[in-house]
């Protein structure tokens, strides 16, 4: 009875510890298999990303290819926009080029002056017209207006006793305004008041 009775108590002794060794295989099973299941996972991710990257970069590259050619296209077209933005004024400008060589070749057959004068005339006419009107380009002849350094560029300059502010007396050259901008200052020669002694 005595053996009995201790195979019995040594039978409930390991009978925990057995339940015990089979609940931590149990559970050592799972995770076993979860870090397989990560490592998986984990590999799958990594190549997700790879992929999502190289696209990306090819994106990228693409875009800036393109932003690249955009630059270039941009830089041609400013470079024929300052190259070509005179063909107008120059079309222009070539038809009283032909009205000159006509007057030349009249000049040459008639041998009168007159008529040459007359046609340089109408031309010097026609293309001061043609910019005025087309351009925005005026003359401006400023005899005998107040010195206005703005407009005048004062070459020479004279004491006179007729005047009681600085006037131009004598215009060397005339000056040009283009759309109320002076392009060219008038050459004058101004008569100062006179100082009083």
């Amino acid at each position: 009875m005595k053996k009995g009775t201790e195979e019995e108590k040594l039978e409930q002794e390991i009978q925990p510890e057995a339940q015990a060794n089979a609940e931590e295989q149990k559970t050592e099973a799972p995770e076993t298999e979860k870090p397989v299941d990560d490592v998986a996972a984990l590999k799958e991710q990594i190549q997700k990303l790879e992929a999502e990257k190289a696209e990306m970069k090819d994106q990228f590259l693409r875009k800036a290819a393109d932003f690249d050619n955009f630059r270039k296209r941009l830089l041609r077209d400013k470079e024929d926009a300052v190259s070509f933005a005179n063909t107008s004024l120059l079309t222009d400008l070539i038809d009283v080029l032909d009205d000159f060589e006509r007057a030349e070749e009249a000049a040459k057959k008639s041998k009168d002056f007159d008529t040459l004068a007359n046609g340089v005339d109408l031309i010097e006419k026609r293309l001061a017209t043609l910019l005025e009107k087309k351009w925005g380009l005026t003359k401006y002849v400023p005899l005998n207006e107040a010195f206005d350094p703005e407009k005048h560029e004062a070459l020479m300059m004279t004491e006179s006793p007729d005047v009681k502010e600085a006037t131009v007396a004598e215009v060397f050259q005339n000056g040009y305004i283009l759309h109320d901008r002076v392009i060219r200052h008038a050459k004058v020669k101004v008569s100062m008041p006179a100082k009083n002694n």
